[in-house]
């Protein structure tokens, strides 16, 4: 079995057109077709569906698609620390991240770093908890900055500091003239939350079942400002941090008085693989900077 042969596949997997992926590759339909059909003989099994329009994978396929493109992608990386090994001033990094950090916190970061190495290459994405630890798990991520993970197993996570959540309220709601607030006075009330995959959800749910409510969810999301601005347009409260890239305008944030509301955020990395020479430069600025 030969790298092209993957390649192929993948690019195959992807297009379901023979045509449209040899001109994307670069070689002829006969040649890729000629290599599809080698590695199906050296897998002993069809990994396509052939059709008059266009093809689809089959069940085999599929499976076959996940290692495939998992190998290509730690072949890619195994190239760029080499290369990086050379100069570590150089390389890319995949670095991946909770929405809300992306807000304030992250591009304050990367701004700072590239100032040092201006030669590293980023490629960023955000998504919910689930995502982020099952990115690093199958190397899709190489270091990401986020809150505690429920399933931390072959990941490393390190505190880096403290959020604190807060009751977020309209202006004109009865709770506003408050000081403080315990979450048990939001039962009854309609909340706006994210949704369960997501960090602040998980914590959210700790922290109402310690305080004996069930919350009357309204509105699940995927971001803090749609959260902020949904409360803010006067239909329903949420928990959520005071951060720098929120719209506050009409919101009041309460502090909860019980139960104590607050999120550690870290960077987590895979214990199973080693970081690249640009990835360890990237994980020893972070910490410097949480630490000085």
């Amino acid at each position: 079995m030969e790298i092209n042969q993957l390649k192929y596949f993948c690019a195959l997997a992807n297009t379901r057109h023979f045509t449209r992926t040899a001109q994307e590759i670069s070689i002829s339909q006969s040649a890729l077709s000629r290599s599809i059909h080698k590695l199906e003989q050296e897998l002993g099994t069809p990994l396509f569906k052939r059709g008059s329009r266009e093809i689809l994978l089959t069940s085999s396929g599929q499976r076959f698609l996940i290692h495939a493109e998992r190998a290509l992608r730690e072949l890619e990386k195994g190239r760029q620390e080499i290369e990086s090994e050379r100069d570590p001033d150089h390389g890319i990094i995949s670095l991946s991240f909770m929405h809300s950090l992306g807000i304030h916190i992250l591009p304050q970061l990367l701004s700072e770093f590239k100032q040092l190495y201006p030669h590293i290459q980023f490629n960023l994405d955000q998504d919910n908890s689930s995502v982020l630890a099952r990115s690093l798990l199958e190397g899709k991520s190489d270091i990401c900055l986020c809150s505690i993970m429920v399933n931390m197993e072959q990941l490393a996570w390190l505190y880096l500091y403290t959020e604190e959540l807060f009751a977020v309220v309209p202006k004109n709601h009865p709770f506003a003239g408050r000081k403080s607030i315990d979450l048990q006075d939001l039962e009854g009330q309609p909340f706006i939350t994210l949704k369960p995959n997501y960090s602040l959800r998980i914590l959210t749910d700790q922290f109402c079942a310690i305080s004996g409510i069930r919350p009357s969810i309204i509105f699940e999301g995927d971001d803090i400002n749609t959260a902020a601005s949904l409360v803010s347009a006067h239909l329903g409260v949420s928990l959520l941090p005071r951060i720098t890239g929120i719209e506050t305008a009409g919101l009041v944030f309460l502090p909860v008085s019980f139960p104590v509301c607050k999120r550690e955020i870290g960077l987590a990395w895979s214990t199973t693989r080693p970081l690249s020479p640009a990835t360890h430069l990237f994980q020893q600025f972070i910490i410097n900077r949480f630490r000085s």
